[in-house]
């Protein structure tokens, strides 16, 4: 009998897509098994969710490490932090990279420091349960260099897989669907893609779309994109738990080469 893949879920809302993922598990749509959920506060419904199926769930307090101070640090770096070398790999302050630790400010810093801080924790809770991916469903917080490359080895097919309210690479960020809305474009959609060191700039793995019609409002345009979203993870996850996707280096214009997921037939 074939191994079920392995998943943790990390959240910080509702759960909703949480629900459409541990759904499609218990009716064998889904390959896979939801060994873990998650979350950055212990106000997300999602962990409740995860309660009512019998997933085993925790938290990781994101507000108290990330404002906690590097002088009286409650919360101390790991100590396998190479903060140079996340500085390094980081895109998501662009004008805050460099070849030294020195050359980037005090704020970038403490960042990266109170996020290893933070992840550190996730990872301790995670890695028990040995997951063949970890799955985004509403996790508000990015992930550093720190956390990526302790689930993912150079080469490999990546671990990380997350879903975005928008048609990437349009509208990255958080607000997807209000940006969508607010642009006056005529359809929207949703994306899921593997997780690298930028911000919702990782290989797309899938997308759906949906009209948007005239005198639609804004909440029209989220419940629309919501339905999508619960269809398409379950149906990305089961790609890769077939072992349907490959990574491949594809030349651009600009003489970069990015990469692109391929699905195999």
């Amino acid at each position: 009998m074939k191994k079920k893949l392995a998943l943790a879920i990390l959240l910080s809302g509702g759960g909703s897509n949480a629900q459409a993922i541990m759904d499609a598990c218990r009716s064998g749509a889904l390959d896979a098994k939801v060994r873990i959920v998650g979350a950055d506060r212990l106000s997300a419904g999602g962990l409740d969710r995860a309660a009512a199926m019998g997933v085993d769930h925790f938290v990781v307090d994101y507000k108290g490490i990330l404002q906690d101070t590097e002088a009286s640090s409650v919360y101390p770096p790991p100590p396998d932090l190479d903060l140079g070398d996340v500085l390094k790999k980081q895109h998501l302050f662009p004008e805050d990279r460099a070849s030294e630790e020195g050359c980037v400010s005090e704020k970038v810093r403490h960042f990266f420091m109170r996020r290893a801080a933070a992840e550190r924790m996730l990872l301790d809770a995670l890695l028990p349960f040995e997951p063949d991916l970890i799955v985004l469903a509403g996790f508000m917080r990015t992930l550093s260099p720190y956390f990526i490359d302790r689930m993912q080895q150079p080469g490999e097919l990546p671990k990380i897989m997350n879903i975005h309210p928008a048609l990437l690479p349009a509208f990255p960020g958080t607000d997807g669907y209000g940006d969508t809305f607010r642009h006056g474009c005529r359809v929207g959609g949703c994306t899921v893609h593997f997780v690298d060191y930028g911000e919702d700039s990782g290989p797309i793995v899938g997308q759906a779309a949906f009209p948007i019609l005239p005198g639609d409002s804004l909440e029209d345009v989220k419940r629309r994109g919501l339905e999508e979203e619960w269809k398409l993870y379950p149906s990305c996850i089961q790609l890769y738990a077939e072992g349907r996707l490959v990574l491949e280096n594809r030349p651009q214009r600009s003489g970069a080469v990015r990469r692109v997921v391929r699905v195999l037939s």
